[in-house]
């Protein structure tokens, strides 16, 4: 039988601190309170916990920097920044100064050598902000992971993955969200998004919305699912195919806030009222959630969590802790677009 091998958590359980104070605790850096660092000790040699001597070194080399990189994306109209990413940049940037750390912020495209910022000892370890093609970045973190760069992606949380990816409970959130708009009586619920292993977490966003058909009874009618890219003007692009289509529908759960911001847009435009005619639900709750007319029901990431996990994750990673991909919950925020 394989004897499970010891990890941070389970030394910051039985110690009963932070994984980021464990990994400070070890690696003989940052601040830490002697009976504090005790305990993680004595932590540690009852869990018979070995500790990375080279790892160890390598983080007393620290250039207390991190990099945060944002890909060029050429599947969003005009290679924009999604707004859900600005909240996120907002959490990240405060928990890594909490822990006496700067960001290095960077928007690049795929020539770039994500691995020399840390080989060059600009920064100790990458943050991604994952969107776009799935492949495209995961090829990029299984080369970093080879390559044993300190690295982590905010993107979808799966089995098998490279690397380590700090993200959202995708499935039940959009179950939860869907399940909310037949709870208001609607039947026909459309999708709006693009949805498959390019982009895995719209594809589990999808999977919520099946499963909350499933079991509200309802059967997925065809032709209400079109995908949409990561836009406004896609969003209501999309909603105005439904239209013309002649498929009846009477809501819409769109994969983002950005796609449900322009099917409402498209909505208005065939003079169709909201949520009279057609109740709208996003994804994310970026701030222009709460400033549409009506404002957008929608499910919220938790992006100062995120931000936390993220950083905490990657400081770990720096210090040669092992640590696992973690998936957190989402919230629906109920507004008027759902009546």
């Amino acid at each position: 039988m394989r004897v499970k091998r010891p990890t941070s958590f389970d030394i910051a359980e039985l110690a009963g601190v932070s994984q980021s104070t464990v990994s400070r605790a070890l690696s003989g850096a940052g601040v830490v309170s002697e009976e504090t660092r005790r305990k993680v000790a004595e932590a540690a040699r009852t869990l018979n916990y070995k500790i990375d001597a080279n790892a160890r070194n390598l983080r007393l080399q620290s250039a207390k920097t991190i990099a945060l990189l944002l890909y060029e994306d050429p599947v969003t109209s005009g290679s924009l920044i999604n707004p859900f990413f600005l909240s996120m940049l907002s959490s990240t940037i405060k928990a890594a100064g909490r822990r006496g750390y700067d960001l290095v912020i960077s928007f690049q495209d795929d020539s770039a050598d994500s691995a020399d910022l840390v080989g060059s000892h600009r920064a100790d370890g990458i943050i991604f902000f994952g969107y776009g093609d799935y492949i495209r970045y995961a090829d990029r973190m299984a080369r970093l992971d080879a390559a044993s760069v300190p690295s982590v992606t905010w993107g979808p949380v799966g089995a098998g993955q490279p690397g380590h990816f700090i993200g959202s409970d995708n499935v039940s959130g959009a179950r939860d969200g869907v399940a909310h708009l037949i709870s208001r009586g609607r039947k026909r619920i459309a999708f709006l998004g693009h949805h498959s292993e390019h982009t895995p977490e719209f594809l589990d966003r999808f999977r919520g919305y099946q499963r909350a058909l499933a079991e509200g009874g309802l059967e997925m009618v065809p032709g209400l699912q079109h995908g949409a890219d990561i836009s406004e003007e896609a969003g209501q692009q999309a909603i105005l195919d439904l239209i013309d289509g002649g498929v009846p529908f009477d809501a819409v759960f769109a994969a983002c806030d950005l796609i449900a911001i322009g099917a409402m847009k498209g909505l208005r435009q065939r003079g169709l009222s909201i949520p009279g005619d057609v109740a709208v639900m996003g994804f994310d709750d970026i701030v222009t959630a709460t400033f549409t007319d009506p404002p957008l029901t929608t499910v919220r990431q938790n992006t100062e969590k995120a931000g936390e996990l993220l950083v905490e994750t990657l400081l770990a990673l720096i210090d040669g802790v092992p640590v696992s991909s973690q998936m957190i919950q989402t919230r629906l925020m109920v507004r008027g677009s759902c009546g």
